[in-house]
């Protein structure tokens, strides 16, 4: 996971990988058959389950403490000591051949997935009233997503972990109060 995460998936070989993981090439191909269903295996992981995000949110008292705490974690994620700068699911994004058209896609899917579980405990902040009634769901989570895939951006580029986590206090000014 973390070769991916350093190089992106295109630019990751096999010899990468075995050297990382103190194997062969003939034990990565036993094991999950081609380098992007590795690949695959290394976004899932990365990613997690997003049932625990959704109780995580769940927890949290407020929709904008749940995305103020997610915003926050990735700024320090992104800086991690002993992980590469920024983020695995931005970096797949930017592959761009048609043969990674499935690693593109399932990028894309856990995205999805941490968007909807972002709407739906921001949808329930306006159902019981800690949300103005004209709250936009889908543009909140959509502003979440936006600021933490451009932290990732910011990390890469060297990007220290005060700077972004000034970046993730100050999106959340945009909040309705």
């Amino acid at each position: 996971m973390l070769v991916f995460w350093e190089s992106g998936y295109e630019t990751t070989s096999i010899s990468d990988l075995t050297a990382a993981m103190g194997v062969t090439a003939p034990s990565i191909y036993a094991a999950f058959g081609d380098k992007k269903r590795l690949f695959l295996e290394a976004l899932r992981r990365y990613a997690g389950d997003p049932g625990d995000l959704e109780a995580a949110f769940s927890r949290a008292p407020t929709a904008r403490d749940a995305v103020a705490g997610m915003i926050e974690n990735a700024a320090r994620l992104y800086t991690g000591d002993t992980t590469p700068r920024g983020c695995l699911l931005a970096s797949a994004a930017a592959t761009g051949s048609k043969d990674a058209a499935d690693v593109r896609h399932a990028a894309a899917q856990a995205r999805r997935a941490i968007r909807s579980v972002i709407v739906s405990r921001i949808q329930r902040d306006v159902d019981v009233g800690l949300l103005p009634p004209e709250t936009a769901p889908g543009v909140l989570a959509d502003l979440a997503l936006a600021v933490t895939q451009g932290m990732s951006v910011l990390a890469r580029d060297g990007a220290d972990r005060d700077a972004l986590l000034a970046v993730a206090r100050a999106s959340m000014a945009s909040w309705p109060e």
